[in-house]
Order: structure tokens, then sequence, then C-alpha cells
């Protein structure tokens, strides 16, 4: 995948800077659901700056929920078939890579198919569950968007790409637990990732590192312990807020609710506490390219980050 991802860039390159018209080089894409609703604005944005930078991501045909989270019973082989289910959709067009950018989606489809790879009994147990369909035995590769951007075009290509640098503005990344956990899944170092960072900083941005980037948000617990969550967002967004952010990028549409959301509940119950904007890393990026601002979605957030876009000159 490697040598094939860095062949198909220096093409791209070739013909977006000598030609002026890039070769697409067209990857499946598993949106998953909530990009499909709560989180438009990520699935836009991701594929505005797809095609920017010469990719094409084709969306899979017919593809159904991941599960959401990933079973962590071994023996729960029934919560298995739905992730699996879509890498044979990939396999099945003569294809062998699906990319997505939920962090939850990638976390579940690519343990799935590692549990399938690595756990011959259960392999073959699973494919007992598929009907009449041709046993999958792992084929599929699966990529989180920022693995394409590392290698298609790379990050210091993406500068050649940004026509409103991100002066001034202050971002600190936060990644949460599912691009990093478990170790076998990560794309990043489990404890000082710097991905999401370097992304940030070919766009002009200044960097703002903390050390509860990789603190969990508090997950799900944010449906029956708001009170919980929003204690533990407060401690991951007042610490980057100390440390000078003006706004905190993430790839986790529940790590971005539960940032953004959760803050109407800090404000009430921290004294003078000030809200900070929570942005899928996508949108500075589409907004950085140049992309209008009618794709971004800014108004879709519980924090409107219109005011601080304002004060550093990156929207009217």
């Amino acid at each position: 995948m490697k040598n094939y991802l860095q062949l198909q860039s220096l093409v791209i390159l070739e013909n977006s800077r000598h030609k002026g018209v890039p070769m697409a080089l067209e990857i499946s894409y598993y949106p998953g659901c909530t990009l499909k609703a709560k989180a438009k604005q990520f699935n836009d944005t991701t594929l505005a700056t797809a095609e920017v930078l010469g990719l094409q991501l084709n969306e899979l045909e017919m593809w159904n929920c991941c599960g959401t989270a990933y079973s962590l019973a071994h023996d729960d082989l029934i919560h298995q078939i739905a992730p699996i289910r879509n890498l044979i959709r990939v396999r099945d067009k003569g294809e062998d890579k699906l990319v997505t950018i939920c962090s939850m989606c990638y976390n579940t489809l690519k343990r799935a198919n590692l549990f399938i790879q690595s756990d011959p009994l259960n392999h073959r147990r699973i494919n007992t569950y598929l009907d009449n369909q041709v046993a999958y035995n792992g084929e599929v590769e699966v990529l989180h968007f920022l693995e394409v951007l590392k290698q298609t075009p790379g990050f210091d290509e993406i500068k050649f790409k940004v026509t409103r640098p991100l002066k001034n503005l202050h971002v600190a990344s936060y990644y949460g637990c599912l691009l990093l956990r478990p170790p076998e899944v990560g794309l990043d170092d489990l404890e000082h990732p710097t991905i999401l960072e370097k992304v940030m900083t070919e766009l002009g941005a200044e960097i703002i590192d903390d050390p509860l980037k990789t603190e969990c948000c508090g997950s799900y617990q944010t449906v029956n312990r708001p009170d919980f969550t929003a204690d533990v967002v407060y401690k991951i967004v007042n610490s980057m807020q100390s440390r000078g952010a003006d706004v905190i990028v993430t790839s986790c549409p529940l790590c971005q609710y539960n940032l953004d959301r959760r803050q109407l509940d800090i404000e009430k119950r921290y004294f003078g506490f000030s809200k900070i904007p929570i942005l899928y890393f996508t949108q500075l990026m589409a907004l950085a390219f140049g992309k209008p601002e009618s794709i971004m979605g800014f108004d879709k957030h519980y924090v409107d980050p219109r005011p601080v876009l304002k004060q550093k000159s990156l929207i009217d």
C-alpha cells in the first residue's frame, strides 16, 4: 500500500504542479452514519478537501452501520458481522483499501478486520454467518483519512494548496481514544501523537500542544452522566485554553459533541469559564484551501466558531 500510494502521489503532484490538471487517486470511502446527519459538515469538508488534493473518495455503495462501538467480548461474533460486511463490499468491487474519517468507524472497522485475520477459529465461525457470500479473509486494508494524507500527497505538500493560511490561529489537537487505542490499531504514537499537529502546521496555524490531548472525553457517559462528562470536558478544554488555544480540532463526532455541547453545562458550573470552538480538522483544511463558508457548517456547532475566525480575518 505504501509504495502504491507514494507512486500515485508523485503522479498527482507532477500533474498538479506542471500541467494544472491533477489526476485523481480513487479510494473507496466509508462515511458512517453520523457524517450523514449530525456531522454532515465533517463529511462535506472531507470531500472538498480530498478534491483539492487530487483524491477522489468514492462512497461505498450499500454500506451499513459499522456497529458504532467495537465489542470487547471475544466470543461476541455477531457484532463483528456489520463491519465485516462493509469490508466484503470493498473486496467484491475488486479493491483492497477502504478509507474512513470518523475515529469510531475507523477503530471498529480496523479492529474487526484484525480480529478475523488473527483468530482462525472465529474466522471460520464468522464466515458461516455470511450465507452464500464468498468467505472474507481480511483482504481489505482499513485506513484513516489522516493516513492517506500522510502518504498522498504527503504533509509537506499540503501547504502548496493553501490559499488562506491560518495565520495567528492557535490550534490545539484533540485525539481522544479511538485513533490511538489499542496500539495495534493506533495510527500514531499512543502517548505523544503528532499527526494532527503536522496537518495544522502545513495550514499555517500556530500549534498548541497539550498533555490532555489523548484523554477520554467521557464517551457515552454523556447520555446518563452528563455532569460527569461536563467535568471531564472542563478539564480538557480548560487546559488547552490556558495554553492559548483559540480552537480545538478533532476527528471524532462523539468527541466533538462532548467537547462542544458540554461547554453549555460547564458555563453554568464553573464561574468565569469562557467557551472555545470545537472543529473537525477538515473544516480548517477546507477553510485554508479557500473553500466557501457555505460548506463549513459552522452554524451546526453549539459554540459558534465564527467570531474567533472573523477576529483572525479568516472569514468575512
